[in-house]
């Protein structure tokens, strides 16, 4: 008796786990085509983003090796 009412709590259990990973995996999918859809539309604009970020990266790059060098 006592397993009967165990397996009827895991299967509504099972049922709301199950609508919460579908909805998770839906939303996951809208997020991914919209960044897909904002980098194609916006290609030039991320380009001289990442450009403006080079000197920034390179900076901190050589920061960071002097400080390693000088322990």
């Amino acid at each position: 008796m006592a397993e009967e009412v165990k397996q009827e709590e895991k299967k509504c259990c099972d049922v709301k786990k199950t609508m919460s990973t579908i909805l998770k995996v839906l939303l996951g999918l809208v997020f991914l085509a919209l960044g897909v859809l904002a980098i194609i539309r916006w290609w030039g604009d991320l380009l001289t983003l990442i450009k403006g970020g080079i000197g920034l990266f390179l900076l901190l790059a050589g920061v960071i090796t002097l400080a390693i060098a000088k322990e």
